[in-house]
């Protein structure tokens, strides 16, 4: 229950993990299932061929109401958030005044004076402590945490849409990707998502609090399989997905991290633009990229990666890749580096693994 000094929070489904006698480890001041007795690479395998499950309900959830919401939301996301229409969604940025990487987000418009805004646990915090007194100081927009409000079930892989349409009287095929709608499940309605973190189709199922285990153990009953921290870091891996905090940070720019398609420059008023515009024209000296290892070993964050005894990148993110049987991962490179086909070494612990730069993403899944 406690990291040292620290009480840990837990979601309203923690009975329901330590039920299924999940692993639960501290992550972002949170007490969360890293694997179920099943085992990651059987989690992953669930949402490769079939429908897993993940709690993800430590994820921050801000109301942006008033009817200066959606102007406000101009300022200081990176979307065009005006132009998203309502039930939409869009993936963004939160850069600081120097164009650093506060946190990554997505942001659904429910209409014209509500936004729901879905921030990273770890960074809930600095994201209010940014957007507060900017909110207050532009006026007509409110501000709300309703993280405790309900939970957040995401639902991924190839049997996500079937599985949510069987236990929503078919609500899930009406929404369709990046759309937000209302379904009902167990005699309650809730907010779900067409979005989510795994390379696959799926959902983000948004129940009240006190249904949550209710939604839970209806989506048990329907075959799919709890998935806990450890497949979601493979799978968002394998997809060439990023996590903020250790892929990027408030110390990097949009585009040295690659997310320079996820800009909106435009937007009046917009925090970020000019220190963007600056960096945009100068350009970067080092960028993201994707490696596959040539052996076996299993490159973590913070190894050097070395062309000949010259240090040319460190590594963000590695892992074994149980759907491609490889051990793949991404870092940060000199550019003249991080072209596809380049060979390097890492120091895998005082031993040099070879390796290469690859194409991101790792996997993609099938498209209809």
């Amino acid at each position: 229950m406690s990291s040292g000094s620290t009480v840990l929070l837990r979601t309203r489904l923690y009975d329901a993990h330590v039920k299924s006698g999940a692993k639960l480890v501290p992550f972002a001041g949170w007490e969360m299932p890293v694997s179920y007795p099943q085992g990651i690479i059987a989690e992953v395998t669930s949402v490769r061929t079939g429908a897993g499950m993940f709690d993800v309900s430590h994820m921050g959830r801000l109301r942006v109401t008033g009817h200066g919401a959606v102007s406000f939301l101009g300022t200081v996301c990176s979307a065009n958030v005006a132009g998203i229409r309502p039930g939409r969604s869009r993936y963004h940025l939160i850069c600081n005044e120097a164009g650093g990487i506060i946190d990554d987000a997505i942001v659904y418009r429910l209409d014209d004076e509500e936004c729901l805004l879905v921030v990273n646990a770890g960074n809930k915090k600095a994201v209010l402590e940014w957007m507060l007194p900017r909110a207050q100081k532009m006026g007509g927009v409110s501000i709300t945490d309703t993280s405790s409000d309900f939970a957040m079930i995401a639902v991924q892989g190839p049997d996500a849409v079937g599985t949510v349409d069987r236990i929503s009287n078919g609500g899930g095929s009406r929404i369709r990707p990046f759309q937000i709608g209302t379904i009902e499940v167990a005699g309650a309605s809730m907010l779900a998502g067409r979005t989510g973190y795994t390379g696959e189709d799926g959902f983000e199922v948004m129940p009240a609090s006190g249904v949550a285990i209710r939604v839970w153990d209806r989506l048990i009953a329907e075959g799919v399989m709890p998935c806990g921290l450890g497949a979601r870091d493979v799978c968002r891996l394998e997809a060439g997905l990023m996590l903020h905090g250790v892929d990027m940070t408030v110390e990097n720019n949009p585009y040295e991290a690659g997310l320079e398609r996820f800009l909106y420059l435009d937007s009046p008023g917009y925090i970020a633009a000019e220190a963007l515009r600056q960096i945009r024209d100068q350009g970067t000296r080092r960028t993201i990229a994707g490696f596959r290892v040539l052996e076996r070993a299993i490159a973590r964050h913070g190894y050097q990666v070395f062309q000949g005894e010259s240090v040319v990148g460190v590594v963000t993110s590695g892992t074994h890749s149980p759907t491609l049987d490889a051990d793949i991962g991404m870092g940060y490179f000199d550019r003249a580096f991080a072209s596809p086909g380049t060979k390097l070494s890492i120091d895998v612990r005082g031993r040099r693994v070879s390796a290469e730069i690859v194409s991101l993403p790792f996997y993609a899944r099938a498209r209809a």
